[in-house]
């Protein structure tokens, strides 16, 4: 883009991503005069990472119960305003197409390029401007917000900040709206890594290391909270989809508890073995079920190495503890790098529900991953950028 900034607009919007892009495109439709700074060279930069490359922009089931927030009602107001729904008819008005997976996951059959490329036509067909590879140096708050930039002053009516969270930062992430939120005296939750790998603790550690590469379908509780998906078992700890899933919950210290046969009793498979067929151990009971690795792991650390019908019924349900409800007690996440989302932000009570504007600050808003709203695996992350960024853009 060109370096010649316009000096005054209406609205100036902090970055190109899924809620910027959003927020710019409906104000633009507005005739609101909108100018988006963006640090990275183009648009849409952790939406070109998303669904590896093929954008999970969204998901059929989409509801509040999907979000992790202080406040679990304050993405209500946003989604009801533009859901899945909305966001696939304007897909299928510029033939995109697309197509549903599993739990409702809703993917660009082509690529993530499609979307930046019709959020970027939405935005040109409003006389949106863009400001790439664009630094911020301040800002202030007067009668208008005043931008200082690599390029120049720009003042606006409305400034939007849409910054993004502290995840990926291999794609550009920064601090900068957590900063601006703190400058103009926005309460922040505690912020962590969410849909991110879980760590071994040093004992599984030396254990477990040597299942790296093995994938499970499994089933993880924690706290009430239920996820079965593929588990993945890294040289450092373990990942997949349950795994990222339970991440954003997870509290340090706590135990999350993993059943690897969700479908299997094992406790009464064992005990009719040891009637029917007692001279097998369980370990070759176990063997055809889960991973020949595993199981010989699994029978060094928690099987009796003697036959089924000579086990105490404690040895069977210790056995069987050890597959339908394994405790793992994580030492930490991974870090920002790793991880999808970043948990927390703006604390919920300082912005409207309805147009994420600040409280105490009139035109100014916060809108996608800053925000105490996460979502789920699953498209949930993309769709509150875009319920977010419409919202905000029908009043900027």
């Amino acid at each position: 883009m060109g370096r010649q900034l316009p000096t005054e607009v209406d609205v100036i919007v902090l970055g190109a991503g899924a809620a910027g892009l959003m927020c710019a495109c409906e104000a633009g439709k507005r005739d609101r005069g909108v100018l988006v700074l963006e640090r990275a060279r183009g648009a849409g930069g952790k939406i070109l990472l998303s669904g590896g490359g093929k954008c999970n922009f969204s998901n059929r089931q989409c509801s509040a119960e999907h979000y992790i927030s202080e406040n679990t009602h304050f993405c209500k107001s946003a989604l009801a305003q533009f859901g899945p729904s909305d966001f696939l008819a304007l897909l299928e008005e510029y033939r995109i197409a697309y197509e549903e997976r599993e739990l409702g996951r809703l993917f660009c059959r082509r690529s993530a390029r499609d979307v930046v490329a019709m959020l970027e036509q939405e935005c040109h067909h409003r006389g949106v401007k863009f400001q790439f590879e664009c630094q911020i140096k301040t800002i202030i708050k007067q009668e208008r917000f005043r931008v200082h930039t690599n390029y120049a002053d720009v003042t606006a009516t409305s400034l939007v900040v849409a910054t993004g969270g502290q995840s990926y930062p291999q794609a550009g992430a920064t601090d900068l709206g957590y900063q601006l939120a703190r400058q103009f005296h926005l309460a922040l939750t505690e912020c962590r890594p969410g849909l991110v790998p879980l760590l071994y603790n040093h004992a599984d550690l030396k254990i477990l290391a040597e299942l790296t590469g093995n994938t499970i379908q499994a089933a993880i509780s924690y706290q009430g909270k239920h996820f079965r998906e593929n588990i993945l078992f890294t040289h450092q700890g373990l990942s997949g989809p349950a795994i990222l899933q339970v991440s954003s919950y997870w509290k340090k210290e706590d135990t999350i508890f993993i059943d690897w046969l969700p479908d299997v009793d094992v406790y009464q498979m064992l005990l009719g073995q040891k009637t029917n067929n007692g001279s097998q151990t369980i370990k070759s009971a176990i063997m055809p079920h889960l991973p020949q690795r595993m199981v010989k792991l699994w029978a060094r650390r928690y099987f009796p190495d003697k036959p089924l019908a000579e086990c105490t019924l404690e040895q069977l349900q210790s056995a069987a503890e050890s597959i339908n409800h394994w405790p793992f007690q994580p030492a930490a996440t991974d870090d920002y790098q790793k991880a999808e989302v970043t948990v927390g932000g703006i604390r919920t009570d300082e912005l409207s529900s309805k147009t994420l504007e600040a409280r105490k600050v009139k035109g100014l808003y916060f809108i996608g991953e800053l925000v105490d709203v996460t979502g789920q695996l699953g498209g949930y992350n993309l769709q509150w950028a875009w319920s977010s960024g419409y919202a905000c853009g029908q009043v900027v």
